[in-house]
């Protein structure tokens, strides 16, 4: 396992394992947004990190790890995550990596999984593109993350392939495959825009960013990174 943090480690209030993990956004950071261990609210064991972002743009924060870098082409994960409320209408971050494929001529672009229109879903933050479309369709094919509950999300992403395969409990969802294959309302436009995109990441970030001042407080646990996919039950 390339990484695996359960944070039962590290003390009530404390930062995250510094050895592990930073504090930061993809975009910028003003440092009012926190990410502390929390031992009221748990998945597993007796501890989680808690998010609050501050009240401005570049008061989001994330747990950023950089042990994606060394993992090669295949790069699966798993994250437990709880929601203070549920995903709205407004886009919002909740994983972001770094794009290596994208960040050229001094641009930095992330490959993004978040929320818009009330639905899970990627974003790719080069041409704003979605998986899925956000046609009726794509939404209806995509899924929502409830709040105050646990919910295991996993991802595998290959850049020799140019796939991605996304798991919400245990469970594939349809609009959440990218493969070489368009399929209407799903992958087509993400296809259509950039033909030769592939995911290509080199770090892990997770937390909260809004980008209308939409604030949510999110507790993450039990965060896995491995070469294969790793289950909601490891």
């Amino acid at each position: 396992m390339t990484l695996c943090d359960d944070f039962e480690s590290t003390a009530a209030g404390a930062v995250p394992d510094t050895a592990r993990w930073s504090v930061g956004g993809p975009n910028c950071f003003d440092g009012s947004g926190k990410a502390t261990i929390d031992s009221a609210v748990s998945h597993g064991g007796t501890r989680s990190v808690r998010i609050d972002p501050g009240s401005s743009y570049c008061g989001h924060a994330f747990i950023i790890s950089p042990k994606v870098a060394t993992m090669g082409p295949v790069v699966y994960g798993r994250f437990y995550i709880r929601l203070a409320q549920t995903l709205g209408d407004p886009h919002v971050t909740i994983m972001s990596m770094h794009d290596a494929i994208e960040s050229v001529d001094g641009s930095t672009q992330d490959l993004r999984m978040g929320g818009q229109s009330g639905i899970l879903m990627w974003n790719r933050s080069k041409d704003d593109a979605t998986l899925p479309s956000l046609s009726p369709t794509g939404i209806s094919l995509s899924t929502k993350i409830p709040a105050a509950t646990w919910t295991c999300i996993e991802f595998g992403l290959d850049s020799a392939m140019g796939t991605m395969q996304t798991w919400v409990n245990g469970s594939a969802v349809s609009a959440l495959q990218l493969d070489s294959t368009p399929t209407a309302d799903v992958d087509q436009a993400w296809l259509g825009s950039r033909p030769s995109w592939k995911p290509s990441v080199t770090d892990l970030k997770l937390g909260w960013e809004a980008y209308g001042g939409n604030g949510n407080t999110v507790w993450l646990d039990d965060i896995a990174l491995h070469t294969s996919r790793i289950g909601c039950g490891s």
